[in-house]
C-alpha cells in the first residue's frame, strides 16, 4: 500500500517536498487507500449477507467511524448541558482534557476481548455435563412428536444409532423413556419389572453396542400405568408405600440389565431409602440413584406427556409433586433423599425453578441435576421458527444458566444439538 500510494501521487512529493515531509504525506495517503480499502471490502461482504433472516441476532458489519475527540469540546449547537462544568460536575478532565469519570474499578475491563473474557469466565458447560434423555417404542420406525420439534419416538435400532453420535460429540450419559402400549398398562405397573420389557433390553442393546455409555432409567409408574400416575390408584388417591414397593422391583430389574444410575421421579415420601436398600440387597452397591427432589406439579410437562402418552388418567399429580409457590419445601426433601441415599439431587422443571437449584446447592454438597423440561423445549423451538429467536445462542446461554445458577448435571433435549454447537465453535 505505500508503495502504491507513493506511485499514486502525481507529481511524485520528492519532486518539490524535503524527503522527511514527503514521507509524511506517503504515509497519510497509505491510510486513506487502507480504510478505502477496508470499506470497499466490508461493503462487498454485506452483498452475501442473506437479506433476510430468522434471527433477531442477526450480525452486522462494523462501519467505519471517525476518531472521537475526546475532550467532546465544541460538538453541541446552543445552550446545551456540560457535564464537566459547575462546582459539582458530573464527569472530570484527564491530563489530556479528555473527559474523564474518576472511578478506579471498571469492570468492562474483564470484558474487553473474547480472550479475557474466556479468562474469566466463572461457568463452562461442556457435553460432560448433560443427560440426553431418549424417548423409545416398540416400533420398528421413529415417529416424530409434534409438541417437541426435533425429537422423536425411537425404534431401538434408532436409539443405538443417536447413542452412537452422540458419543462422538461427547455426550456420555442418555436417560431412557419408553412409551408403553396400552394392553400392557395396569394400575399396579408390573410391565415396569418385567425382564424382557422395553427399557431392560434397551439397556442391555447400549451396553452391548458401547459399553462406555452411562444408562440413567427413569424410575416411576406412569408410563405403565393404565391411571397416567406415578404410584399405585385406590379411590382416587396415589398410595405411598404400596407404589414403593413396586419401585423396589422396577429398579433391581433395571440394575440386573445393566444400568449405571436410577432415577426415581415418582415423588412418593421414603422411596429413596428403600431404593437403595433393594440395590444393596442385591448387590448393586455401586448403582447411583439420581433422585428427582424437588420435582414440581408444574404446566411445562405437557410435551413429555405427549411423548408417552402419559397424561393422568384422572386429576393431576399436586398431592404428590410439589407446589410451585414453594421453595423451602425443596430443602426439606433434599436434606431426606440426602439422608437416605440418594448421590445425586435433581430439580425440575429448569429455568422456572432457578432459585431453587441455587438453595439446594447452597445446602447440600451432592452434585446437582436441572432438568430442562419440554416445555422449556417447546417454547424455545416456537420462538425460533417464528424467528424470534436465536436457537444456538439462546440454547447455549440457557444452558449456561443452569451452571451459574448450581447445576452440574443438565438434562436437556438439546444435548446433541449443543454439543454439536459446542464443537462447531471450537468451545471443547
Amino acid at each position: 500500500l505505500f508503495h502504491l500510494s507513493s506511485q499514486f501521487l502525481n507529481p511524485p512529493l520528492s519532486s518539490f517536498l524535503p524527503h522527511e515531509i514527503a514521507q509524511q504525506h506517503i504515509c497519510l495517503a497509505t491510510m486513506k487507500l487502507s480504510a478505502l480499502l477496508l470499506a470497499s471490502i466490508a461493503s462487498s461482504s454485506w452483498a452475501f449477507v442473506p437479506t433476510t433472516t430468522t434471527s433477531p441476532a442477526f450480525k452486522t458489519v462494523m462501519r467505519m467511524a471517525d476518531p472521537v475527540d475526546k475532550s467532546m469540546r465544541g460538538i453541541d449547537d446552543g445552550d446545551v448541558f456540560d457535564p464537566t462544568a459547575g462546582d459539582n460536575p458530573a464527569l472530570l478532565r484527564n491530563n489530556y482534557d479528555g473527559v474523564w469519570n474518576s472511578q478506579r474499578a471498571r469492570p468492562r475491563r474483564n470484558r474487553k476481548s473474547a480472550a479475557i473474557r474466556g479468562m474469566v469466565r466463572e461457568c463452562i458447560v461442556t457435553p460432560n455435563n448433560f443427560i440426553y434423555p431418549l424417548f423409545i417404542h416398540e416400533e420398528d420406525f421413529n415417529t416424530d412428536i409434534p409438541s417437541m420439534p426435533g425429537c422423536q419416538r425411537h425404534s431401538l435400532d434408532s436409539m443405538i444409532t443417536e447413542v452412537g453420535e452422540s458419543l462422538e460429540l461427547g455426550v456420555n450419559t442418555f436417560v431412557l423413556f419408553p412409551k408403553v402400549p396400552d394392553e400392557l398398562k395396569t394400575n399396579l405397573g408390573v410391565e415396569a419389572y418385567n425382564p424382557e420389557g422395553i427399557v431392560p433390553r434397551a439397556i442391555r442393546m447400549i451396553k452391548e453396542k458401547y459399553p462406555e455409555a452411562t444408562v440413567v432409567t427413569d424410575v416411576a409408574l406412569d408410563p405403565y400405568s393404565d391411571q397416567g400416575h406415578d404410584g399405585v390408584v385406590e379411590d382416587g388417591k396415589i398410595l405411598n408405600d404400596v407404589t414403593i414397593n413396586q419401585l423396589c422391583k422396577q429398579v433391581v430389574c433395571q440394575a440386573r440389565a445393566g444400568a449405571d444410575i436410577v432415577a426415581p421421579s415418582d415423588m412418593m415420601d421414603g422411596r429413596v431409602k428403600a431404593i437403595r436398600d433393594a440395590l444393596d440387597s442385591e448387590g448393586f452397591t455401586d448403582v447411583s440413584i439420581l433422585s428427582y427432589t424437588a420435582k414440581y406439579a408444574s404446566a411445562y410437562y405437557g410435551p413429555f406427556r405427549d411423548a408417552l402418552d402419559s397424561h393422568p388418567g384422572f386429576g393431576d399429580k399436586k398431592t404428590y409433586q410439589q407446589d410451585p409457590a414453594n421453595g423451602r419445601e425443596a430443602l426439606i426433601e433434599a436434606e431426606l433423599d440426602a439422608m437416605e441415599g440418594a448421590d445425586m439431587l435433581m430439580v425440575k422443571p429448569g429455568m422456572p425453578y432457578l432459585d431453587v437449584i441455587r438453595r439446594l446447592k447452597d445446602h447440600s454438597d451432592l452434585p446437582i441435576a436441572a432438568y430442562h423440561v419440554s416445555g422449556e423445549y417447546a417454547m424455545i423451538k416456537a420462538a425460533c421458527e417464528k424467528g424470534w429467536l436465536d436457537e444456538k445462542d439462546v440454547v447455549l446461554e440457557t444452558l449456561t444458566c443452569f451452571k451459574r445458577a448450581g447445576a452440574d448435571i443438565i438434562l436437556t433435549y438439546y444435548a446433541k444439538q449443543a454439543a454439536q454447537w459446542m464443537k462447531e465453535d471450537g468451545l471443547y
